[in-house]
């Protein structure tokens, strides 16, 4: 059963236990592969303890619940749209859709079932963060087109995956924009760094199949592209702590996610199968530490 798992799962054996079609539909939303939505989640806690009130652990259980069923029904819409990309990918081609074990009508009633999970999750919000939740959609619905259309689809992902923070910040309050637009660029430049480290993996098989990226171009300059963009985001996040708190102590907070984005381009093999992979998922410890520096600052 374990030769249709994707080669990338992190959790093959709790996922090879399953029966086919659950096993599939738990693959079509990426149940096996926890780190997107914690880089899903974690964006929305950086404007809940950017806001200053308090940890909020309710509303982070909902927000991470959304978080898991958003994502997972993000990743369904993807691979129904791109299904014929991905069975010409190495990397993608056993999956549920683009292999044929799951007919696109499953694909599409499994991406309705998610969707009333997160509305269920979307009622507990207030009304004005509901309607920046509901903004999202249409940055969502187009993302699987970006890289039939642009060199930096990465770009696109990045506004869609740190959405979160603008619902976690509308929720508990409504000032301070300046601050809350900076930490937001600069986490665009963060998922841009991160997802191009993610598209190393398939350069190869996108130059054929015309799948464009950052990663392809950036070229041989892909490790300094992916540093600049790391160092645009802790300025960015450094200039938003500044609007937001004055005070020189306030950026020392970002210190140890500073020390992380450069150990992760530091210690890159771009030309090593795992070494990209590695360097990606460990970006679900850059996020934590990014919620710690918002904690600090923002409940200081």
């Amino acid at each position: 059963m374990s030769e249709h798992i994707v080669p990338d799962s992190e959790h093959r054996g709790l996922v090879a236990r399953l029966p086919q079609l659950p096993r599939d539909l738990a693959l079509l939303a990426r149940f096996d592969r926890p780190i997107g939505w914690w880089l899903l989640f974690w964006p929305c806690v950086f404007g809940v303890w950017l806001a200053g009130a308090g940890v909020q652990w309710v509303l982070l259980g909902w927000m991470l619940l959304g978080s898991i069923a958003m994502r997972g029904a993000g990743c369904v819409y993807n691979d129904i749209v791109d299904a014929d990309l991905d069975a010409k990918v190495a990397r993608t081609a056993l999956r549920p859709v683009a292999s044929g074990r799951v007919s696109k009508r499953i694909a599409w009633a499994w991406l309705l079932a998610l969707c009333v999970l997160g509305l269920i999750v979307l009622l507990q919000l207030r009304f004005e963060a509901q309607l920046v939740a509901l903004g999202s959609l249409a940055l969502v619905a187009a993302y699987p087109f970006m890289k039939r259309i642009t060199w930096w689809p990465q770009a696109w992902l990045g506004m869609v995956f740190n959405w979160g923070l603008l619902v976690g910040w509308t929720q508990l309050r409504f000032d301070n924009w300046l601050a809350l637009a900076a930490v937001y660029a600069g986490c665009i430049c963060w998922v841009i760094g991160y997802d191009t480290i993610y598209a190393l993996q398939d350069r190869e098989d996108d130059a054929m199949v015309g799948i464009r990226s950052s990663a392809l171009a950036m070229g041989a300059r892909v490790q300094g592209g992916i540093a600049g963009f790391y160092a645009a985001a802790i300025a960015l996040w450094g200039l938003g702590f500044w609007l937001y708190r004055p005070d020189p102590l306030a950026l020392l907070a970002l210190v140890p996610v500073a020390g992380h984005l450069l150990w992760q381009v530091a210690t890159l093999d771009a030309n090593d199968p795992d070494s990209p992979l590695a360097r990606f998922r460990s970006n679900r410890w850059a996020g934590a530490l990014m919620a710690v520096a918002c904690f600090v600052v923002g409940n200081a």
